[in-house]
């Protein structure tokens, strides 16, 4: 259950997927191809839909980019937002081409004509447009009415903008205010939050390549999304962009804000109990399972001490010991595996669950046999590596007679 409260917004289409208004949490992410490379920016976008991603953005900066737009359109998977920088006739272009939203930034279409005929075209359309405010694009009147980039120069520049498109009775509109800095980009989205109840697009924009990109742009995405605020999400990241629509999709699926499309696999971090290489084994795991589709949690745990009590809640697991694999299911063994047959074993154990489910899958089995099997396991494992490695007794006397008691 979540324990937080999602923001109540206006609800606005993308094609056929909903944003705002109590629909789910949207995955976005944006071609790197050439989008007049009709067939290449297919090829990326079918990736990224089977990646989870909702909705995608192809750039829109030239007649040729738009006529790919008209050949892309059509024969994708999951709507495409054009995205348009400096000449709004490219926005006018795109929506020639079919496309299902636009994304503006206000920092470089300034001429209030344009961003009114665009916006009267879209309403005829029945349109959406995402108003992007970029930190690093900001109008240079608020850098210097704020003395440099705050978070109040970023909320205005949307409302600036926002005005503009109701004095042609336009408001299918969602807002980002994006910066690279995550408490600068957290500050701008708490008050745009206050200041209307459009729906939110959320980023850190330039979060930078993996590792350091995904810490920052969960830092940032995640803080908001716990405080209920955001309605669609995409992380920046230098990198593949299918990269990009995983990590959205897993976030959203570990907060509970969206229904798990494939495994969820915890493992344990190790320790001297561990009988087999932990993380060489997850991620032998992480690769079976990457392309199955099993909605399944699924546990890898370094010895059968504390495993399966760990890792109870899990649909499925395994835990190390003895040379041998213990399978659990739901904290009940079930099966002992030879450990070169680990992760062979896990597979075909979660596609017997995801068919037919945990009861059915411990009827199958012989638990008395697993579980005596493991019991003999754990208590070779103790003998050997010791159940006190601390040695906690004796150090225990020896902190009584330090403190004087």
């Amino acid at each position: 259950m979540n324990m937080f409260e999602r923001r109540n917004t206006q609800q606005i289409m993308v094609g056929k997927v909903p944003v705002g208004g109590g629909a789910p949490i949207t995955v976005q992410s944006m071609t790197t191809t050439k989008t007049a490379d009709v067939e290449g920016t297919l090829q990326q976008i079918y990736a990224l839909a089977a990646a989870g991603c909702d909705i995608v953005r192809c750039t829109c900066n030239d007649q040729d980019a738009a006529e790919g737009l008209a050949q892309i359109v059509p024969r994708s998977p999951i709507p495409i937002i054009a995205d348009i920088h400096h000449q709004y006739k490219m926005a006018l272009a795109a929506m020639e081409a079919g496309v299902h939203g636009l994304r503006l930034n206000p920092g470089n279409i300034r001429k209030p004509e344009h961003i009114k005929a665009v916006a009267s075209e879209a309403r005829d359309r029945n349109l959406a447009i995402r108003i992007g405010v970029n930190g690093g694009s900001l109008d240079p009147s608020l850098y210097e009415k704020y003395g440099g980039l705050t978070a109040a120069a970023m909320v205005e520049s949307a409302m600036h903008e926002i005005a503009y498109f109701k004095e042609v009775d336009f408001n299918l509109i969602k807002i980002s205010v994006k910066a690279s800095n995550v408490p600068l980009m957290v500050e701008a989205y708490r008050m745009l939050a206050e200041a209307t109840d459009i729906p939110l697009h959320l980023g850190v924009t330039e979060a930078g390549p993996p590792p350091a990109g995904l810490i920052k742009a969960t830092a940032g995405i995640s803080t908001l999304l716990l405080e209920g605020i955001g309605d669609t999400i995409r992380y920046s990241l230098t990198a593949d962009p299918v990269e990009e629509a995983r990590a959205g999709r897993q976030l959203l699926e570990a907060l509970g804000l969206r229904e798990r499309k494939n495994v969820d696999l915890i493992a344990c971090p190790s320790c001297g109990r561990a009988e087999i290489d932990v993380i060489d084994v997850a991620n032998r795991a992480l690769a079976a399972f990457e392309h199955k589709k099993l909605p399944l949690q699924i546990a890898v745990m370094g010895c059968v001490v504390n495993g399966p009590g760990e890792a109870r809640e899990a649909d499925l697991g395994i835990a190390a010991g003895n040379k041998r694999g213990h399978l659990f299911v739901k904290g009940r063994n079930v099966a002992v595996v030879p450990e070169d047959e680990m992760v062979e074993a896990l597979v075909e154990w979660a596609e017997f669950i995801n068919e037919h489910g945990t009861d059915a899958a411990i009827a199958r089995a012989d638990t008395k046999l697993a579980e005596r099997e493991a019991a003999r396991d754990r208590s070779h494992l103790m003998d050997e590596k010791g159940e006190d490695a601390n040695h906690a007794a004796e150090k225990i006397v020896e902190i009584r007679k330090a403190v004087g008691n």
